[in-house]
């Protein structure tokens, strides 16, 4: 069954970095924001979410990493992607203090996009397993605007990894460097969602003020999409209206 219609609209490309190749969405104007999918894949939330960064004046590039795109949240999707996503080497799934290997491909994306648009620098969105993916790319200076949604990697088993930042210890000695410069990240999850661990925390530790978390009540996981919250739709979008203007 072809999912593709809620990408009509969308400008179908490719992104090669370090031998890696995957397909890219992009659409709108204004400065960049670079949308990251969760699992199962980008789904009809996860594009909803971009449409709405686009109307608030960016252009958004949504990079396809796995699942197909378009096809709604399902449990037969998390089936089928997750085999896939367990064996590819271009994610962590499990191992602590070690950067995802595929944030070099995306940190070459979002320099693509910042010298492409220009300004002071491009948003980067991650979401579930993808959301510490965002504070990865803040190794590089293009990332001016990094949000965190209910970070997921590596998998919360256990104390250690559920506090784990999905970042090698020189990454993050990085990231602090550069929100101690003022480079402030914005973090969203559900307060009693267990598989964002105890990261809330070691980013609070981490980052001092220049974390902002915004934190709701109850057991929903996806802020953005599935148990979506209006209030972190608007802040993420307040957040890159003040941060890439």
């Amino acid at each position: 069954m072809c999912h593709m219609s809620a990408l009509a609209t969308w400008t179908q490309g490719r992104h090669t970095a370090d031998g890696v190749t995957h397909p890219t969405y992009r659409k709108g104007d204004g400065p960049g924001v670079i949308v990251i999918h969760e699992l199962p894949g980008m789904t009809p939330k996860v594009i909803t979410f971009a449409e709405e960064v686009v109307a608030a004046g960016h252009t958004v590039v949504m990079p396809h990493l796995f699942g197909e795109p378009g096809a709604p949240m399902s449990v037969g999707g998390f089936l089928k992607v997750m085999p896939r996503v367990c064996v590819s080497r271009e994610f962590t799934k499990l191992a602590r203090n070690e950067t995802t290997p595929v944030a070099g491909w995306l940190r070459s994306l979002a320099r693509d996009l910042h010298t492409d648009v220009g300004g002071p620098g491009v948003g980067a969105v991650g979401m579930c397993f993808t959301g510490g993916f965002a504070l990865a790319m803040m190794v590089d200076e293009s990332v001016a605007a990094p949000v965190v949604c209910q970070p997921s990697a590596p998998f919360a088993i256990g104390k250690e990894r559920g506090a784990d930042l999905n970042l090698s210890p020189a990454d993050l000695e990085v990231v602090k460097g550069r929100a101690a410069a003022g480079c402030a990240v914005l973090g969203l999850r559900y307060r009693n969602d267990a598989a964002t661990g105890t990261r809330f925390d070691a980013l609070r530790r981490e980052l001092g003020d220049n974390f902002i978390a915004v934190e709701f009540e109850g057991k929903g996981h996806s802020v953005l999409t599935e148990h979506r919250q209006q209030e972190a739709v608007d802040r993420v979008l307040a957040f890159f209206s003040e941060k890439l203007s």
